[in-house]
């Protein structure tokens, strides 16, 4: 049994292996557990790394260091990837209002641990207290970026030896989550938020501003109309619609920009529910007509974008109208039906609804790719490019004044960032960013717990003794403070002062603390997704100022 002893107490690359796997699917599986309907998830690894820790299990340090890094940077750069594309949209209808409440969460967390500082007279030391401020607010990207900042300013020799501040993560972290909960609550019983009124009331404002695509059947009777070509049409109307197939003495078509149009032809047009009153007036009539007798001649086929090259183009960029008779009614992309105007910027994944004769059909099934397995296999050259671009933008120093070393965004921030832009506008540089939902998720996964696990074994060996001590119980106080404050007062200003409904705010709330079961909790309570849509709406500016503010609390007090 010598080889069995070897494997578990000498340092190797096996005995690394075997103490990472068990450490990880051990977590994994404990935290599926629900206690009074709350579960840790994937953070049950930090608790099982601190337990395999404190038992005396260890590895070479520089493994374990590499592996925590690499694991952060997968982990953020999957979430800039997948919050990209809709991080800058996010400003718009309301989303400026929920980023500066969801920052105000942030700057108030920040105030309170360093009030905290003064108040105990600086025994809980910066670097510490950064620790549990992070643990109490659930970011373990803030962890890491101030644990590479602590490790920089070491090496640098302004400061000794780096502080375990994971300790401070760990001992804050369990009362951080249900403190997050906790404060839900509270708001919801201190305006007496009744779950059902709510959500009825978030259903009935929702039925009324939803911008739904409309199915006309339209007989044109303008005079003025009779003869104009139909891209004239639309200028004159200066609505968003398309007409998808008209029917002319019994004869079914796919009506080109250049089609004249005369008086009495029927239409069948889409566009959206705000337009679908004005178009029909501008053009005639609401009439029926059995369009199935169109597919005969005509057909309707979902296609879904698998080629490089059609990635950033618009839909007039391909003039399918002009050169193959067929037209593009409408794109679905992420769960929802956009209408496919000519300035409409498509991507890899979108599938896009398309009329026209068989032929042509397969032709623009041609053009667009619709190869399914394609979409399965990964674009990993972009997810190390953008790596390789994150870290670069993570190691450039720009300089605070105030701040006796420059700031760096480090290898939380700079993937992040760079993540973010490439989801948004990596098609004009020819990267493909699209990534399957599973393929994003078990990259998060995978990176969050190699993380998660390397933390724990790092600080496993003193966690015991530093939980049950008077400074360990201190930390526990001071992390339920950090947790709790914040969010009651943004809480009370979000409901009394701008009004919001209690579901937009606790997912508001959920992502200014970038915590997943907080969101599950309000997903659990709410019949709608408006915990959701906050949630993500702020997430990205959240996680960006956590990771920056983690730097700077440390550079301001060492």
């Amino acid at each position: 049994m010598e080889w069995f002893h070897s494997l578990l107490f000498e340092e190797g690359i096996a005995h690394t292996i075997l103490l990472y796997a068990l450490i990880i699917s051990g977590g994994i599986a404990l935290g599926k557990i629900k206690i009074f309907g709350i579960s840790l998830g994937v953070t049950f690894v930090l608790f099982v790394g601190l337990f395999v820790g404190h038992l005396g299990f260890d590895a070479n340090h520089e493994i374990v260091h590499f592996i925590r890094e690499f694991g952060l940077i997968l982990f953020i750069f999957s979430i800039g990837l997948q919050v990209g594309p809709g991080f800058f949209s996010s400003f718009k209808k309301g989303g400026m209002k929920m980023n500066l409440l969801a920052v105000s969460v942030v700057l108030l967390g920040v105030g309170v641990a360093i009030g905290l500082y003064y108040i105990l007279d600086g025994s809980v030391s910066m670097p510490m207290m950064v620790g549990i401020l992070s643990g109490a607010v659930t970011n373990t990207p803030g962890l890491g970026a101030a644990q590479e900042t602590l490790r920089q300013l070491s090496e640098s020799g302004v400061i000794g030896e780096a502080p375990q501040i994971a300790l401070g993560y760990a001992v804050a972290y369990p009362l951080g989550v249900t403190g997050i909960i906790l404060s839900l609550i509270v708001i919801r019983l201190v305006f007496r938020i009744d779950l059902k009124k709510e959500n009825q009331r978030i259903k009935e404002t929702n039925d009324a501003q939803s911008e739904k695509i409309e199915f006309l059947t339209i007989r044109l009777m303008n005079k003025h109309f009779d003869g104009k070509k139909l891209h004239d049409i639309k200028r004159l109307v200066e609505r968003s619609f398309i007409v998808s197939r008209m029917m002319r003495e019994g004869n079914f078509s796919v009506p080109l920009g250049n089609t004249l149009l005369k008086q009495g032809d029927i239409l069948f047009v889409i566009t959206s529910s705000a337009a679908a009153e004005a178009v029909t007036a501008f053009l005639g009539e609401l009439t029926e007509l059995d369009w199935k007798e169109s597919d005969k001649i005509l057909i309707s086929r979902r296609i879904v974008i698998t080629q490089n090259n059609i990635n950033g183009k618009t839909v007039g960029d391909l003039h399918l109208r002009s050169i193959l008779g067929t037209n593009i009614t409408r794109v679905h992309r992420a769960g929802i039906d956009l209408l496919a105007t000519p300035d409409l910027v498509l991507q890899v994944g979108d599938k896009v609804t398309v009329v026209g004769e068989a032929d042509a059909i397969k032709k623009v099934e041609d053009l667009l790719g619709n190869t399914l397995k394609r979409l399965d296999h990964p674009n990993v050259t972009t997810i190390f490019i953008g790596i390789v671009l994150g870290v670069l933008a993570g190691s450039i120093p720009f300089a605070i004044p105030g701040i006796p070393m420059p700031v760096r965004l480090g290898l939380a921030g700079g993937p992040l960032v760079v993540a973010i832009l490439l989801g948004r506008f990596g098609y004009k540089i020819g990267l493909i960013t699209y990534t399957t939902l599973s393929a994003n998720l078990m990259l998060r996964e995978i990176g969050i717990s190699l993380f998660l696990a390397s933390v724990g074994l790092a600080a496993g060996g003193k966690f015991v003794e530093t939980a049950i001590s008077a400074d360990g119980l201190l930390w526990v106080a001071c992390g339920f403070v950090i947790t709790t404050l914040p969010l009651l007062i943004t809480g009370i200003i979000g409901k009394k002062i701008f009004g919001m409904d209690y579901f937009t705010l606790i997912g508001l709330l959920s992502g200014s603390m970038t915590d997943p079961p907080a969101l599950a909790y309000s997903n659990s309570i709410s019949e709608n997704d408006a915990p959701a849509v906050a949630y993500s709406t702020v997430y990205p500016l959240t996680m960006f100022f956590r990771v920056i503010s983690a730097q700077i609390l440390i550079l301001l007090f060492i």
